[in-house]
């Protein structure tokens, strides 16, 4: 069942996603070669404190961290640990807030370093090109089929993979709500749910270089990364629909 908001829940969710901003933009700082990512997560837990915030992700039963920080090809849900930032390396911050009782979700992929590669460049810009065409499709009398064939166009328009089991999500109170929201079209069309005003959508792009397969990484109960090893990266933002426009909350 699809939860609809009313204007003060979205509001609500507006200055949470202003927080998250907020918190990302300061954690971006301490994104660079010779950091280890359990270093970047102990940051987000104090900058969440600091901002009257709880951590999202701390609440997912069995999970015990406030960020999921994927590395090259690893793809989603990966945990804090001791490995070290690499120059070159392709860094995914994936970040949730609970403010006053409601969610915000938000990922960016970070090239890290200072140097410049044309490859990986095009890649992270394909992705969040992706992900801007499907916030667009994300109006009231849309369905949530038109954001998905945005994400497919785009990434295999490019040469690139969709990981079509990893999807957005619907977000408020939880951190999973109904709908799902898939990179591709899954479905006809017109047999997706229809976008009414209320509805609050965590958007992702998640996708690879080289192919649509996964598996779970080996001693990672959490990791899942791409079955032939190449790239990944994930571009994320949360949404609420209204009847005039589409407020970018994160």
């Amino acid at each position: 069942m699809i939860k609809l908001k009313k204007k003060e829940e979205i509001e609500i969710m507006r200055e949470g996603g202003r927080r998250l901003r907020e918190i990302v933009r300061l954690l971006s700082t301490k994104i660079k070669a010779g950091v280890t990512t359990n270093e970047i997560d102990y940051e987000a837990e104090k900058l969440i404190r600091k901002f009257d915030g709880e951590s999202s992700f701390k609440k997912v039963p069995g999970y015990f961290w406030s960020t999921c920080l994927t590395v090259n090809e690893q793809i989603v849900h990966t945990p804090p640990s001791k490995r070290i930032l690499q120059e070159g390396d392709l860094l995914t911050l994936d970040i949730g807030l609970e403010y006053r009782g409601y969610n915000t979700d938000y990922a960016y992929t970070y090239f890290v370093g200072k140097s410049i590669d044309p490859e990986k460049s095009r890649f992270l810009a394909i992705g969040k090109r992706a992900l801007q065409m499907a916030i667009r499709q994300a109006k009231a009398g849309n369905r949530i089929g038109n954001i998905s064939q945005a994400i497919e166009k785009e990434i295999y328009g490019n040469g690139f993979f969709v990981l079509k089991e990893l999807t957005g999500h619907g977000i408020g109170r939880l951190l999973h709500e109904e709908p799902y929201v898939p990179g591709f079209l899954d479905r006809p069309l017109n047999q997706t749910p229809i976008i009414k005003p209320g509805l609050t959508i965590a958007i992702e792009v998640i996708y690879s270089e080289g192919a649509e397969s996964f598996v779970y990484e080996r001693g990672n109960e959490w990791s899942v990364v791409t079955a032939d090893g190449s790239l990944a990266a994930c571009f994320e933002h949360t949404v609420a629909v209204t009847e005039k426009e589409t407020l970018v909350l994160t």
